[in-house]
This record gives structure tokens, C-alpha cells and sequence, in this order.
């Protein structure tokens, strides 16, 4: 199938998409995004589809693995976890505010540690923390995907190992 054919296809499941888009996010601009996430994602993975396939269950499986994804991410950004003695911050009836001057050196503590990492984990892990996926990262440095897994996975170690007095 041609780019043009596929991407012909493509546009004509958009309102069948909409329905469920809709469903998931209960608001139309979301749904529009998550439309065009799916179509992103499709076209990203156009080689994975095979002629005769139901498009409509292949797309439909795309966007919900999407929705899910950004739901779980955002689920796990609205977490606050609080590690001190008895959750003394959650106890607390003062609100605290963050120490802009504290943030600046933590953040040029934790960049220096990055930066200290060896090429070979530094600029994968680099790399994943700006949104690549490790496919892009794999074909970006021509290793294969399981090097750059094993890689980012180092250098989270390397780095938890060198930032140990933050985490406490």
C-alpha cells in the first residue's frame, strides 16, 4: 500500500475515531489531540500494518494504548510522595514553598553528574530524558534497542549512586 493510500485511510476513519476519542477525554480538543497522536503513531508504524488487517481495530488499539499511557503519566505526575519521618509535609498545616536558590544547586548538582556520565550511557540517557523513544534512540546511534535499554538503565544507576544525598 502506497503512503497516499495509507494515509487516504487513515482520514477516512477520522469520524469514527472521533466517537471514541470523545469517550475517552469527555472534552473535543483533547479529543482532536489524541486523534492526532493516533495518526502519529500510525504512520509512525504504517510498516506494521498489514493489507487485509481491520484498520478500524488497529487504529482503535493504537489510541487506546495512547490514552492510556498519557493518563498513567499524568496519574504519576499529580503524585507527591513524601519520604520524610511520620509524612511530616503531608502533616503540615504550614504551606512550604521551594528554595529557588537550593532548586538552582540541585539542578547543577544533577547536571554535573549527567554530564560526568561516559559518552556511551550520557548521551542515550540524555537523549530519553528529552522525550526520545528508544527506537529513535536506536536508530539515532545505530545500536541495537536492548544496548540503549541496558545503557539508560546504567546510567539511572550510575546517577542514583552519585546523587545518593538526595535522596533521602
Amino acid at each position: 500500500m502506497s503512503t497516499v493510500e495509507f494515509n487516504n485511510l487513515l482520514i477516512s476513519h477520522r469520524e469514527f475515531l472521533r466517537g471514541f476519542a470523545f469517550s475517552f477525554t469527555r472534552n473535543s480538543e483533547d479529543a482532536d489531540d489524541l486523534i492526532q497522536d493516533t495518526f502519529v503513531k500510525a504512520l509512525r508504524y504504517k510498516n506494521n500494518f498489514k493489507e487485509g488487517t481491520n484498520i478500524k481495530g488497529w487504529l482503535f488499539t493504537i489510541m487506546r494504548n495512547i490514552f492510556i499511557n498519557n493518563y498513567k503519566r499524568k496519574k504519576f505526575q499529580n503524585t507527591i510522595t513524601d519520604s520524610t519521618d511520620n509524612n511530616y509535609f503531608i502533616n503540615a498545616s504550614q504551606d512550604y514553598s521551594f528554595d529557588s536558590v537550593t532548586t538552582q544547586i540541585n539542578e547543577k548538582d544533577i547536571r554535573g553528574a549527567i554530564t560526568s556520565l561516559n559518552k556511551e550511557f550520557r548521551v542515550p540517557f540524555t537523549m530519553f530524558v528529552e522525550g526520545y523513544h528508544y527506537d529513535e534512540i536506536a536508530d539515532t546511534l545505530g545500536i541495537p534497542m536492548g544496548t540503549v535499554k541496558s545503557r539508560i538503565f546504567h546510567a539511572r544507576k550510575k546517577l542514583g549512586a552519585k546523587l545518593e544525598d538526595y535522596r533521602r
